[in-house]
């Protein structure tokens, strides 16, 4: 059977001690976790921004740090490390410097510095504050994205009069009512330039007209937005909000003057579904992006597509391709394109040629975060189950790793091994999983099970570190994991991804019963009659679902922010897009059999395994509503449960105090059941 290892973290694993001890959240919460890296015009440094956990403060953060890619075995520095500073973003000018975002007395500023370290410059320091920057080719201007109200005709922040008297209360005419965990306040995520280098210089705004955000909420980044290479055009994407916010998915990619001289240009009007991540060629003659083809289907197949500037003929670069694009950067020639995309568990680059298409895996095991092609090569942050993101570097066929940023903080612990292993699933398709087995488990000893399902549902159980739901960490408490990716998971063609719609509870189901099936027939070391069962999101909903389509298979299950009844989330989460999508592209009243068919509210007086239910407060995607359900069910028919509430987190547990507490509660209900 195969072993998922990176090359470095396997030669780390290998040297681990006889008597390393196991990981622990503590740990995990603990690592230095690296962000996406900025390369200089002369290829000679890295930089990036890293966070450190504040344990005290229940928070991340961030410095900027360096490395010499002409040193071979150069060791990564810091470059800007100040206190409470939070350093982020960096990018680099034409000019070699650094610049970068800062907070330094408590305001929002753009700074740069030297590559090799010397005095900051502050560069901006726009009022009312921003979300991000990008600075143009040229370095002569920013464009800064900043939360203002709709039409602000300047970045400094409109000044509203308050009423004395005013009540408390929020009054809505339209959704969004609210995001992911956020209440409307009325705000657009909106677009301006600000020359540099200018007394008294003014920030332009960028395509006022329009109605929505750039980037897109509640995730949309840089990513989202581009220079053209001259540094006369802003290339954006955005959706058009109106009345149809909450159930439409069409971002269209615009083109609008830097100088705000005219409106912007809709360059991809006559896709009504996803267009997005544009990125400028090079030499300034081609557009690339990503499109969907499917309306209000957020996990369409992203074709990455290829717009000649001078005409505006568009081509479907990949349409041959069954993968996703997850990401595009070009090569600094400008005659190729890397992309990722997931593929069976991994999410590798591919390099892509813009004349023929012509699709090339470059790199094999792991899932890469972040793509920086430099002239001597492809610098590349990755990560595996057994370790978060390092740099590395792709030349040619030869791949190098450049960092290991936690080498101090894994010296001592012992990984656990992974194996993948496949089955004959439902509808006769094969159907990919892989086992944990924990690290010290002696030869001819059992271990109780933790079978994780995962959520999305278009997600995947793929080869990549979490700082939430780990493997490692449960392997650490002896568990060994169990992941199937069932019909509807990303990284095995779009039809696999499509199946789950109006599928829910079916083919879903089969697979992961088939698949703990083949775990335990296969790897003799898992004690199958001693297994749990856990999930969120969808792996949540599905929590519900095997409550009582499955009752007697597990000693406990663990349902976190899962889907309880349909008819109430189809009416109560914000995103309706996805929801009615999963039910046939219909809302609850045009057809409630869709919802109800799959609706685990209709098999509670099946239930009898102990649940442990965990929501937040803040989770407007699956609201605490259906938790407190789950609960209700549960305490009302006298099954052993618990309910676990944050007041401060959303549809993920984030800070770290909260991340610890969530695993004890969790390993100590797995307990109190395996033993």
């Amino acid at each position: 059977m195969k072993h998922i290892f990176l090359a470095g973290v396997a030669l780390a694993f290998a040297a681990v001690p006889a008597t390393a001890r196991d990981l622990t959240i503590a740990d995990v919460a603990q690592l230095s976790r690296v962000g996406a890296p900025a390369a200089s015009p002369d290829g000679k440094w890295l930089v990036w921004q890293q966070r450190e956990t504040d344990l005290a403060a229940n928070r991340g953060r961030y410095d900027l740090w360096r490395l010499d890619l002409s040193s071979k075995g150069a060791a990564p520095e810091k470059l800007v490390a100040e206190g409470d500073v939070n350093e982020t973003g960096p990018q680099f000018g034409p000019d070699g410097r650094v610049y970068f975002q800062s907070d330094k007395g408590g305001a929002d500023s753009v700074r740069s510095i030297a590559a090799t370290g010397g005095e900051q410059a502050e560069v901006a320091t726009p009022a009312g504050g921003f979300s991000g920057f990008k600075l143009s080719p040229d370095g002569g201007k920013l464009l800064v994205w900043a939360d203002r109200k709709p039409g602000a005709p300047t970045i400094e922040p409109a000044m509203i009069k308050k009423d004395p008297n005013a009540g408390s209360g929020r009054v809505f005419d339209k959704m969004f009512v609210r995001h992911w965990d956020s209440w409307a306040n009325g705000d657009r995520s909106q677009l301006f330039v600000i020359p540099i280098g200018q007394s008294n210089a003014v920030a332009v705004p960028i395509a006022p007209q329009l109605d929505g955000d750039t980037p897109s909420k509640p995730f949309g980044g840089g990513e989202e937005l581009n220079w053209s290479a001259d540094g006369k055009t802003i290339y954006f994407a955005l959706r058009e909000a109106g009345r149809t916010e909450p159930n439409s998915t069409n971002l269209d990619i615009f083109a609008a003057p830097a100088d705000g001289s005219s409106a912007p240009v809709n360059l991809t009007a006559d896709n009504d579904g996803m267009d997005n991540l544009p990125t400028a060629s090079p030499d300034g003659k081609w557009l690339a992006y990503f499109a969907m083809a499917r309306p209000t289907y957020e996990a369409d197949r992203q074709v990455l597509m290829l717009r000649d500037l001078s005409n505006g003929t568009t081509r479907a670069l990949t349409q041959g391709w069954d993968r996703s694009v997850a990401s595009i950067a070009w090569a600094p020639d400008g005659k190729t394109i890397y992309v990722t995309a997931q593929d069976t568990q991994e999410e590798p680059i591919f390099s892509v040629d813009p004349k023929s298409g012509k699709v090339t895996r470059l790199t094999q095991e792991g899932v890469v975060s972040a793509v920086v092609p430099t002239k001597a090569g492809v610098v590349f942050a990755m990560n595996s189950l057994l370790g978060p993101d390092d740099f590395y570097r792709l030349s040619g066929k030869k791949q190098e790793r450049l960092t290991q940023v936690n080498a101090e903080k894994f010296a001592g612990i012992s990984l656990p091994k992974i194996e993948r292993f496949s089955f004959t699933g439902a509808n006769n398709d094969k159907v990919w999983g892989y086992v944990a087995r924990p690290a010290n488990l002696k030869e001819g000893e059992k271990a109780p099970v933790a079978f994780i399902v995962h959520g999305g549902p278009q997600g995947s159980s793929n080869n990549s570190w979490s700082y939430r739901w780990n493997p490692a960490v449960f392997a650490g408490a002896g568990y060994a994991v169990v992941s199937v990716d069932f019909h509807g998971s990303t990284g095995y063609g779009q039809a696999f991804t499509d199946s789950i719609q109006n599928n829910w509870g079916g083919w879903p189901l089969e697979d992961l019963q088939k698949g703990l099936k083949a775990a335990t027939e296969k790897f003799t070391y898992l004690d199958g009659d001693n297994a749990c069962a856990l999930g969120a999101s969808y792996g949540g909903y599905m929590m519900n679902w095997i409550a009582g389509q499955w009752p007697d298979r597990f000693k406990c299950l663990v349902q976190h922010d899962g889907v309880f009844d349909a008819r109430a989330m189809a009416y109560e989460t914000e995103e309706l897009w996805f929801d009615e999508w999963e039910h046939g592209g219909k809302t609850y009243y045009q057809d409630p059999a869709a919802y109800e068919k799959w609706n685990p509210v209709h098999h509670v007086t099946k239930w009898k395994s102990p649940m442990l239910v965990i929501t937040s407060e803040k989770d407007f995607r699956i609201p605490y509503t259906q938790g407190l359900a789950s609960f209700t069910a549960l305490q009302r028919q006298g099954i052993d449960s618990r309910l676990l509430v944050f007041p401060d987190e959303n549809h993920w547990v984030l800070k770290p105090k909260n991340s610890m507490q969530w695993y004890g509660e969790v390993l100590g209900w797995l307990g109190k059941y395996t033993k």
